[in-house]
């Protein structure tokens, strides 16, 4: 009796056995799927080590977006880090490039702290050390290669290694609106620039410039409603045809097959072409490549640029609003068509699904009153400040306005909003002073900072300290050769 129990327990524990090894090996085998299913997800759930940061955890289930396969080298993480990262980093001069802990001059500091690899400091899967910005390190790891910066600059006697890292003082690898000389450069500014401004798009007017627009199959003439292509394959309603008119795509000679139709069939008959009901952003990168691409890069559309299922509210780990839970973005959830109302995407589409302080507060800020109040191009809307307006050049060397759709790269840390955004109205010193308070972030800038960091006053002396030093060399060799 006692054998059969334990040939029982045997089989018992051979089956889950069986069961978990098949589990594992099913989730393993999945990784190489580039479009997963829900079967997939799920196996690729149970196989999640820990809980991923804020920046990743939308990707999560790509694994291979960062691992490269299921037992990947330093060196594949860190083209994987790459292949997303670099060209932003190339774009900011990042401050601690890979170059600066390979140069032998560094050695010393390089063995401490090996920063060739991003996962020396962002490691994934480890929420109880993860801080901003994805660190995970401890947070005096500054002091590892700069421990003596009180002997360098007397200015910074006394501050507390956790300050190093505070709004206005340093970023690791973005430090494009706190280098001194741009500090010293943009010191004694006030509140506000002489000549707030915004700049205004013009993709209109440069359409036939760009060798990458589809010109040909859609020159850039102005189309009336009776000038709808729309196949009988595809009929729709008097409304639709009313909000296409009204467009800026009918303005600009883009027709509904434009959209509608795939690619590889433009320039055929429209009565025989397969017409797509509900257009992807493959339809709108004909015409739109930086903004899509900015798009899957951003935290709308960059599960679909992993190819996962696309992002909806209820995945959000901000607050949403609960009727748009379970809505999939898309480039039209901001960009309804067929109208494509530009306003409406500027704040109402982000009102629609946000439902943090920050954007409820937004409607009774002074920016808020822009709108009704200020001249277009100086009206300020969500998009403003979190899908910036840029200058953009295009391979065929033509500067355009383009809409930066990438909203990350400006959200953590926050002061890294100041250079690309806030400039526009606003002086450096305000910004920073702004920016740095994150009550008053969270409030929406319903008031003027009452809080200074002093980052500006320090550069300015510094820069004041090397320009009397200098003077005082320039007396003294003087007094030199007239002696």
């Amino acid at each position: 009796m006692k054998k059969k129990t334990n040939l029982r327990w045997w089989g018992l524990w051979l089956a889950i056995s069986f069961v978990v090894a098949g589990a594992v090996y099913a989730g393993l085998d999945s990784l190489g799927n580039p479009r997963p299913g829900k079967a997939d997800l799920v196996l690729r759930s149970w196989l999640l080590p820990g809980q991923t940061s804020h920046g990743h955890y939308q990707i999560e289930l790509a694994c291979t977006a960062c691992h490269a396969g299921a037992f990947p080298s330093r060196d594949d993480v860190q083209a994987k880090c790459e292949s997303c990262h670099a060209k932003d980093l190339k774009a900011v001069d990042d401050s601690h490039p890979r170059a600066k802990f390979t140069d032998p001059r560094n050695a010393d500091r390089a063995a401490l702290l090996d920063a060739t690899y991003c996962v020396t400091c962002h490691v994934e899967h480890k929420p109880g050390i993860t801080r901003g910005a994805g660190v995970t390190l401890p947070q005096d790891y500054c002091v590892i290669c700069h421990k003596d910066v009180a002997k360098e600059r007397p200015s910074h006697q006394g501050m507390a290694f956790t300050s190093c890292t505070d709004a206005g003082c340093h970023n690791y690898h973005d430090n494009t609106a706190l280098y001194e000389d741009f500090l010293v450069r943009h010191a004694g500014v006030g509140r506000m620039q002489d000549e707030p401004k915004v700049l205004a798009r013009n993709l209109r007017e440069v359409i036939e410039e760009l060798g990458d627009y589809p010109s040909e199959t859609y020159p850039p003439v102005e189309l009336a409603r009776a000038d709808a292509d729309a196949g009988t394959a595809l009929p729709a309603a008097d409304t639709v045809h009313e909000d296409w008119a009204a467009s800026a795509h009918a303005r600009s000679g883009v027709n509904c097959s434009a959209c509608h139709v795939p690619a590889a069939q433009h320039g055929s008959d429209v009565a025989t072409a397969t017409w797509v009901e509900k257009p992807t952003e493959k339809a709108c990168v004909q015409c739109h490549g930086p903004e899509v691409e900015g798009f899957l890069a951003g935290l709308h559309g960059m599960r679909l640029k992993a190819g996962l299922p696309a992002m909806t509210p209820a995945e959000a780990r901000r607050p949403m609003k609960a009727e748009r839970q379970h809505e999939a973005l898309s480039c039209t959830s901001c960009h309804a068509g067929h109208r494509f109302d530009t306003r409406r995407a500027a704040v109402e589409a982000c009102a629609s699904c946000h439902d943090d302080t920050h954007t409820r507060a937004y409607f009774a800020s002074p920016h808020a009153r822009t709108v009704e109040a200020a001249a277009p191009e100086t009206a300020v809307t969500c998009a403003t400040c979190h899908l910036p307006r840029v200058a953009h050049d295009t391979p065929d060397f033509v500067r355009r306005t383009l809409v930066d759709h990438a909203q990350g790269k400006s959200l953590n840390p926050p002061v890294k909003m100041a250079r690309q955004v806030c400039l526009a109205c606003h002086g450096l010193g305000y910004a920073i002073d702004a920016l740095a308070d994150p009550v008053l972030r969270a409030d929406n800038f319903p008031h003027a900072p009452t809080r200074h960091v002093k980052s500006i006053d320090m550069a300015v002396a510094r820069e004041g300290e090397a320009r009397a030093a200098k003077a005082t060399q320039a007396e003294s060799a003087d007094k030199d050769g007239r002696s």
